[in-house]
């Protein structure tokens, strides 16, 4: 059983079109999700969550339809963080934990408080009072307190510092430690994905240009450095972006497809990602 399925999914809103959109996180990863602002990454959650209904194609969340009637039961099982934390302004921590536990059948408060403590949260201030950080970190503990099995989270880390954003990436690669435990993380900070995720996903303009274990992008895709007249003998094929000074060009290539003799380094995940979304635009 997978995590999450995305089959063939459509959909549109005026000029934005995602087309024939197919992911698959297995059980037990992380996967991050990566594009620029408009790229189709909250409406792929927002579609996961059937917040919004697609118009063509499947999805299922831990084996089940999202449109089917077991759905309500997954939810149950499915930890939710926005980028945009969504409790009432007027509510403190206390607050939220009597209205989640009235909430989720699986709600545990002692782990709820455990985190609020863990996060140096102030029960009693306002939720409107908290800084950006504060609130995300809030909602992150309502999402980990309900015993999920899948993490969805969209710009989790927005708005930490360093410490606080490591933290939490080390929480989130402890809770994967379970084998039925998944996450879905969207995020601007591919230096935080490439730390944990075992899968990236990138969507560029809503259609996904790669789903890949992140290992194997490393093995799929080389940076070349080479002159002018050395590039002309690099097989087009090869080729997936090039950026040219005039007197050199360094280019992401396929390393399968490269002629013997020429070194190819490491490609990081943002460089593929830069590099063909400045092809693709």
């Amino acid at each position: 059983m997978y995590a999450i399925e995305m089959n063939h999914v459509k959909k549109t809103y005026g000029a934005f079109a995602m087309n024939d959109l197919n992911l698959v996180l297995p059980m037990g990863c992380i996967m991050g999700l990566v594009g620029e602002n408009g790229a189709g990454k909250t409406t792929a959650i927002e579609l996961l969550m059937h917040a919004v209904k697609k118009e063509e194609g499947d999805i299922k969340i831990l084996g089940v339809d999202n449109e089917s009637t077991d759905f309500l039961q997954v939810k149950e099982e499915v930890g939710v963080v926005l980028d945009e934390p969504y409790f009432p302004e007027v509510l403190n921590a206390v607050n939220v934990n009597s209205i989640m536990k009235r909430t989720y059948k699986n709600w545990k408060e002692e782990e709820f408080f455990a985190y609020v403590e863990k996060f140096h949260i102030d029960k009693k201030k306002k939720f409107k009072d908290y800084s950006k950080g504060m609130k995300m970190k809030l909602s992150i503990a309502a999402a980990l307190s309900h015993n999920p099995k899948l993490l969805i989270l969209d710009e989790a880390t927005s708005g930490l510092d360093p410490i606080a954003r490591e933290e939490l990436l080390d929480l989130f690669n402890e809770f994967t430690r379970e084998e039925d435990h998944s996450v879905l993380i969207s995020s601007h900070i591919i230096s935080d994905l490439e730390k944990i995720c075992d899968y990236v996903a990138f969507l560029h303009r809503g259609t996904l240009k790669f789903c890949e274990e992140k290992d194997m992008l490393h093995e799929i895709y080389g940076i070349l450095h080479v002159g002018m007249k050395e590039a002309e003998d690099i097989p087009k094929e090869a080729v997936i972006g090039v950026r040219d000074n005039g007197y050199s060009r360094e280019m992401l290539v396929k390393r399968d497809l490269m002629p013997k003799g020429f070194e190819v380094e490491r490609a990081g995940i943002e460089d593929i990602i830069l590099y063909m979304a400045k092809e693709g635009a």
